[in-house]
């Protein structure tokens, strides 16, 4: 028989693994330092100190002095996860800790010479498992917990600099900043072995024995207090131990904590404020608002950031904000998150405007993202009494979902208080911040009312709650809320997404299709409708929504179905039936534990960033795996929503004081709807700016999203720029904002209205493009879209447009080519647009981004006989990307004019005249611009310094042509 003492597996655990660590730096330094502080910028003595990765995989003979030693560091890894099962009996922990073994197996053994991208996988896996693991051991700490809790966050604080660091290296190519990373990523080995290391003394009392037949252990201490319920705790967000001890006695010690909790927070309103009652469902309401803000926001603004580095920058890890509701299981947090969390989420995410910088608004608005998380878990779970408590909550929360919407319906698809919003764009932060602190102020005195207890002092439990969830059912449900949340922010956080999901262009037929105005309200009436409605679905899962929700998904997904059908067939039902899931799903989340809350927004990142990756494959790690799948993700979603709902036996009776307020809710919305959309409608019929010379003048523009230089959005800056050339036709590119990292906005929608000018969007955010949008102030005949062949890379939007200008047919093409790696695309892509202006021997124009010098490789497929179409000046050999070509047209005037902050683009334009005789492209002969009719000329605020950044540049002045 051999018996070993936990401490003494803590210890070993400790020194196998600093040791290896520290054997491998020390025999690097002496033998390889010159190669292994070196990196793919920068040698000593510009850098100086190595990374982890380079010190143990790069060379021998540390490399396998390290895996050794690290191999050696399993068998205590395992007997301390073993430990930690004895002592707490719980699962959760020991099975996050294998993982979590598993993964750091991962990255010490698969190196980043070996394989970066695996390497960093599991690494990025290892720290987000630490998240849970160290949450687990906190839990159940009892020497020296707070040392050990300032251990845990020094290790997640140390995050922030590691990843400014490696942008700092990677992005900037700084000097020196390589080895400063490697401090922090040093550090964060130091901080994780001290972190297992500190548990020796909660393992000392627990002997591990080896005997001739089955192992046994044994505690000599006397077990922690019994788990507590629910009607003993009221959900704060304590991770408690199981017990040996007597229930009476647990219960009795646990009483004293909760009423002495209640007198401090709970109890000064819960006794006046009903729920039902109007502030009660304001209060909520505005909550769910505010929630909604903050969430669309960060995805809205990280976007900005794999955009101007043209890969991933490091920025978009914080999506992990949402993850937060982890932080609840720490002791103390629920309690300062349900009195702070709704007031410091409010100010700090609409305070964030205030920053100028775009790094720190990312990660301001993140830290807002954090807290409104938070405040959201801890307040479902605060609901303690009957089912129909949580599905009166659920219903609130519903309605600050359509609140948002028709807020971003009135201001042309931009919520007034996101962080990219200003004074000067048509923010209204300042409001927005006044009126969201006012409401976070009594939020949590107003919502004390879920901790109200009856006549007898006692909770009153709900029978369909009486019976715990399964450890199956708590998963689904987990699963599913986060799946229902991203079905939520995917098509359903903008009134116009699921219109474009079904737009296919004009036509003069009735098949055409959905505007955005007027029949974007009628998102927003069904979402009121389902809202209103989904307290009938709260208690079962009926057909209704389950059938509903599944066959709208395969029409939503279907590539066969388009216009009219897919809207009225697809998007609407989905909208309905996705919020009836919304009660029954609370109701089921209402019992689960901060983890399995964790687990759902873990779920809701990853459809996210699949469904970002279903476009961004190109610049992702194993992208092809999702390439053009977003129908897969969209299934995906919709099955796990499905498979998490629950069915309850008892029917849930709401108050018919709470129907009728929420009736009223509902007409309200209703009017709001109306009013919003009559001040929508188009204020006259479009003109061209000089019909009589019967002059066309157009242009191409790369908009980078609609966010300018420093994250604010542009749409503002562009119309007064579009306005002032007097642009009757505009090609714009990079413009598919209805996806979950562009914030689901529709650019068209203030531009159109504005300028008056009729819009196609392009092909649709279930096209898998970066888009393309057409304004005209001419009609639109008739339009169709197209992606050309991309076999290898980015797929390239296309819209053939046919415009009555003046009374004659004129085509109109609008395209973004591949990207510059991508030969084969770019090539096969320069051929069928070639055959497609071929097509037809209309005067045509195209307004387009095709990679390529003038005269050269694939510029002689667009610019040809086959296709008839000729460069609007053939002599500008400084271009690359933005052309603009023309056939049967009489050219007669080109400028190029610069982009100031808007992005990263200049607007190139061209004017043209109808009904003349079409100019020879052999021959070009260049006009004075005092020989050009007044009528015909570019402005001239443009020349010299010009105006807002903008002016003529490259000639510094417009070409004129006879």
């Amino acid at each position: 028989m051999v018996s070993i003492s936990g401490k003494s597996i803590v210890w070993l655990h400790t020194v196998c693994a600093s040791g290896a660590f520290v054997v491998a730096l020390l025999l690097g330094y002496n033998l390889h330092f010159d190669k292994i502080v070196r990196n793919a910028h920068y040698g000593y003595p510009d850098e100086w100190f190595p990374s982890v990765s380079a010190t143990i995989g790069d060379r021998y003979p540390e490399r396998s002095v390290f895996q050794i030693a690290i191999a050696l560091t399993a068998m205590p890894r395992f007997l301390l996860l073993l430990l930690h099962w004895f002592k707490t009996r719980s699962l959760w922990g020991p099975i996050v800790g294998v993982l979590r073994t598993v993964t750091c197996g991962g990255w010490v053994y698969i190196t980043s010479t070996d394989d970066h991208n695996v390497h960093d996988v599991f690494m990025i896996s290892y720290i987000f498992l630490t998240i849970p693991w160290d949450v687990f051991v906190l839990s159940h700490a009892e020497w020296k917990k707070p040392l050990r809790i300032v251990v845990a966050l020094s290790f997640f604080g140390t995050l922030i600099p590691l990843v400014y660091w490696f942008i700092e290296h990677n992005f900037k190519v700084r000097a020196g900043a390589y080895s400063i990373y490697a401090y922090f990523e040093w550090s964060l080995i130091i901080l994780d072995v001290l972190f297992d290391g500190l548990s020796c003394k909660d393992m000392e009392n627990i002997t591990l024995t080896f005997a001739d037949g089955i192992s046994s252990a044994a505690n000599q201490v006397s077990a922690p207090p019994k788990r507590r319920t629910r009607s003993d705790y009221q959900n704060m967000g304590k991770y408690e131990n199981d017990s040996n001890v007597s229930v009476d006695e647990s219960l009795e010690e646990i009483n004293i904590v909760v009423e002495e909790q209640e007198d401090i927070i709970y109890a000064p309103l819960s006794s006046y404020i009903k729920q039902e009652s109007v502030i009660y469902i304001l209060v909520n309401v505005f909550d769910s608002f505010m929630f909604w803000t903050n969430l669309t926001s960060l995805l809205c603004i990280i976007w900005y950031f794999p955009l101007w580095y043209m890969g991933i920058s490091g920025y978009e890890a914080t999506i992990a904000a949402v993850l937060s509701p982890i932080l609840l299981c720490i002791p103390f947090v629920p309690i300062l998150v349900h009195q702070y969390g709704p007031l410091l989420g409010n100010v700090v995410g609409i305070g964030a405007y205030l920053i100028q910088h775009p790094e720190t608004r990312l990660i301001t608005v993140a830290v807002a993202v954090g807290l409104s998380t938070m405040n959201f878990v801890q307040t479902l779970r605060s609901i303690s009494r009957e089912p129909a408590c949580v599905t009166q909550y659920a219903v609130a929360w519903s309605f600050g979902l359509v609140a948002s919407v028709i807020l971003k319906m009135a201001f042309y698809s931009n919520n007034p208080i996101w962080p990219i919003m200003n004074e000067e764009n048509g923010g209204w932060n300042k409001t927005g911040l006044i009126v969201a602190t006012v409401f976070a102020i009594f939020t949590p005195y107003i919502n004390s009312c879920h901790y109200a207890v009856d006549a007898n002092g006692e909770n009153s439990a709900p029978s369909a709650l009486q019976t715990p969830l399964t450890l199956r059912k708590k998963l689904l449900g987990s699963l599913g809320l986060g799946a229902l949340i991203f079905s939520i922010h995917q098509l359903l956080t903008d009134s116009s997404t699921l219109i474009y999901w079904s737009w296919e262009g004009w036509s003069q037929s009735a098949q055409m299709g959905p505007l955005p105005w007027p029949f974007a309200a009628l998102t927003c009436v069904v979402m009121s409708f389902a809202a209103t409605s989904s307290w009938k679905f709260a208690h079962s899962t009926k057909s209704t929504p389950i059938w509903t929700l599944v066959l709208s998904t395969l029409v939503l997904g279907s590539k066969h179905i388009t216009g009219w059908y897919k809207f009225i067939l697809g998007g609407l039902p989905y909208a309905y039936s996705v919020l009836l899931f919304v009660p029954n799903y609370f109701i089921t989340v209402n019992q689960v534990s901060n983890i399995n809350f964790t687990a759902s927004f873990v779920t809701y990142v990853i459809l996210t960033l699949s469904h970002v990756w279903t476009v961004a494959y190109a610049f992702v790690p194993y992208g092809w795996v999702l390439r053009e799948r977003l129908d897969c993700v969209l299934a995906t979603a919709s099955l796990l929503i499905v498979a998490g709902s629950n069915e309850y036996r008892e029917t849930i009776h709401i108050n018919s004081a709470y129907m009728k307020r929420l009736f009223l809710l509902l007409v309200g919305f209703i009017v709001a709807i109306a009013y919003v959309t009559e001040q929508l409608r188009p204020t006259g019929v479009p003109q061209p700016y000089h019909p009589d010379s019967e002059l066309l003048t157009a242009g191409i523009w790369t908009v980078h999203f609609g966010l300018d230089n420093e994250m604010w959005a542009s749409e503002n800056r562009m119309i007064d720029l579009i306005r002032d050339m007097e642009l009757d036709i505009v090609g714009l590119l990079e413009t598919d904002t209805q996806r979950i990292t562009m914030g689901n906005r529709d650019l068209t929608s203030r531009m159109a209205h504005e300028l008056q000018m009729y819009a196609d969007y392009g092909p649709g955010p279930n096209k898998h493009t970066w888009g393309c949008v057409l304004l005209s102030k001419f009609p639109i005949v008739q339009s169709e879209h197209h992606l050309l062949p991309s076999p290898v890379g980015e797929l390239a939007p296309a819209i053939h447009a046919i415009l009555d200008v003046y009374g004659e047919l004129i085509d109109v093409y609008v395209f973004h080519s591949g990207q510059e790696e991508d030969e084969l695309d770019r090539k096969l892509q320069s051929e069928g647009l070639r055959d497609l202006m071929g097509a037809h021997d209309r005067p045509a124009i195209l307004l387009s981004y095709l990679v390529t010098e003038p005269h050269n490789g694939n510029y002689n497929n667009y610019v040809s006989d086959k296709s008839g179409m000729h460069d609007i000046d053939p002599e500008d050999d400084d271009r690359w990307c933005q052309y603009i070509l023309f056939k049967n047209l009489k050219r007669t005037g080109f400028a190029r004019v610069s982009r100031g902050t808007i992005t990263d683009t200049e607007l190139q334009v061209g004017k043209f005249q109808v009904h003349q005789e079409p100019n020879s492209h052999k021959a070009i002969k260049r006009l004075d611009k005092n020989e050009v009719e007044q009528d015909m000329r570019f402005p001239d605020k443009f020349l010299g310094e010009g105006e807002r950044g903008h002016r003529y540049h490259v000639f510094e002045e417009p070409r004129y042509y006879d």
